[in-house]
């Protein structure tokens, strides 16, 4: 019997356990391939003793309606940054790619499928390099990674925040408030761009376009007449002023990631520092919109996914990533899928009809 290797990596997405599943059942019709799982990414790999799982029927049967994965992840101990305490105890990262490369030849694998997003993906284009038969399966509910159309996770957490949404309209017209919501979205902002739209916001602020809080004050001000109206704004983790900074706390030594968060708090004291009248309110959704049950379409983009990337296996084309193209499931080189990423054009036309329809970017 052929060895496949699974693993889950970056942050936890809705559809993964469909794509694990996916994979697993087309492998188990051949019935020529076993199929592991690395807990934890790769660093179930590199554990020692290895921490892999078989997969079987028992573990995965009805898995594809479950949120998060059953293999875990993890954004930490990326083998392309590793970090590693030196000799004056401080954290310096290091490049352990071949040693994790090593490790799944040792392991006696013929394939492995690394779910994940940009990050994910780089260290299978690296790994495939060193000779490692890899294929890519792309995650992640930014729907930043460019290759594919669309991720699954991606209309999952759009549907999660557009309810969230919904239910702060009600409460911000009955209090004449001006309601902020924060949603997920590092450098793109596809989650919150999508939302606005959907719920009908009055303002969105995304990482794309650079905000000026006089502008966003403005479009609230025409909002308000003798101190009675309401507003809802949507703005992305990753939003930021005009000559601004993103929000975040600080590096954790073993990230390389600033970890972001807060900006729905800034933007309400930027407001009321620049005479803003109106009572503000903040939310934050965070990881609400990484979890539950992944609706339908994610389901069986995630299952088609998994499906397709065992099909490259079976064909050996490695190095490439599964890709979801013109309404078609096809594959590209990790190269490609890897060479630019998925941000909100400015000039495109969801931000035009977006301000077709009287929505601000505070540009």
């Amino acid at each position: 019997m052929k060895k496949l290797l699974v693993c889950t990596g970056g942050g936890d997405c809705p559809g993964l356990n469909a794509v694990i599943r996916g994979i697993f059942k087309a492998a188990k019709k051949t019935k020529e391939w076993e199929v592991y799982g690395s807990i934890e990414a790769f660093n179930g790999v590199m554990a020692e003793p290895p921490f892999l799982i078989k997969l079987k029927k028992s573990n995965v049967g009805g898995i594809h309606v479950k949120g998060g994965t059953i293999l875990k992840t993890t954004n930490k101990g990326n083998p392309l940054q590793f970090p590693v305490q030196d000799e004056n105890g401080d954290i310096v990262f290091e490049d352990r790619t071949e040693a994790l490369s090593e490790k799944i030849k040792s392991l006696g694998f013929d394939a492995v499928i690394n779910i994940g997003g940009d990050g994910s993906q780089k260290i299978s284009n690296a790994l495939f390099k060193l000779g490692v038969p890899i294929i890519g399966v792309p995650k992640t509910i930014d729907n930043d990674l460019s290759a594919t159309d669309t991720t699954f996770g991606f209309q999952t957490a759009v549907q999660i925040a557009t309810d969230s949404f919904d239910k702060l309209v009600t409460t911000a017209e009955s209090h004449h408030r001006v309601m902020i919501m924060e949603v997920m979205g590092r450098d793109a902002g596809w989650i919150a761009l999508h939302t606005a739209i959907a719920g009908g916001a009055e303002v969105c602020l995304i990482p794309e376009i650079p905000y000026d809080i006089n502008k966003v004050k403005a479009k609230i001000d025409s909002r308000y007449e003798k101190g009675r109206g309401f507003v809802n704004i949507v703005i992305a983790e990753g939003a930021k002023s005009r000559g601004g900074e993103v929000v975040g706390s600080v590096r954790e030594t073993v990230s390389e990631h600033l970890r972001l968060g807060g900006v729905a708090f800034q933007l309400s004291h930027e407001l009321k520092a620049a005479g803003c009248k109106p009572e503000i309110r903040e939310t934050v959704l965070g990881h609400i919109q990484r979890g539950g049950t992944p609706m339908a379409y994610d389901r069986v983009l995630a299952t088609m996914f998994g499906v397709k990337a065992f099909e490259l296996v079976q064909e050996q084309r490695f190095g490439q990533m599964v890709s979801f193209k013109n309404n078609d499931y096809t594959a590209v080189s990790l190269e490609e899928a890897v060479k630019d990423y998925n941000f909100v054009d400015p000039n495109g036309f969801l931000v035009k009809a977006a301000k077709a329809m009287g929505m601000s970017f505070g540009d």
